[in-house]
């Protein structure tokens, strides 16, 4: 058996749960930065200072549809020194053929993996 708290014995309404942070968003707001502007949720809920969760819950109730999630990289599957030394030894264009990927896309995760060291 449940204990009975002070509030519910004197009648006053009990809120259940943690409470929100920040305001609920509209569905205006809602529209136009994740449906027009294509921000991500996590973006949306930093700008207008509430959580990923109310913005995600929010957009179910007001019908608006979700993107479905990207794709992660197959070159993520492959370690920084292997794909080097893959260029090293083919080429970039022969490596990224062989790869299945543009050699642009190729270079630009070279890039930004050797950022994030």
């Amino acid at each position: 058996m449940g204990r009975i708290k002070y509030q519910e014995v004197a009648g006053l309404e009990v809120k259940r749960g943690r409470p929100a942070k920040g305001n609920k968003p509209l569905k205006d707001e809602l529209l136009k930065l994740y449906v027009k502007e294509s921000k991500s949720i996590r973006a949306i809920a930093y700008e207008l200072g509430c959580t990923k969760d109310m913005v995600a819950r929010t957009l179910r109730e007001h019908g608006i549809e979700r993107r479905p999630p990207v794709p992660r990289s197959s070159l993520l599957a492959y370690s920084l020194k292997s794909l080097e030394a893959g260029i090293v030894s083919s080429g970039l264009r022969g490596y990224a053929r062989e790869l299945g990927v543009n050699p642009s896309t190729l270079l630009h995760h070279i890039k930004v993996r050797k950022r994030q060291k």
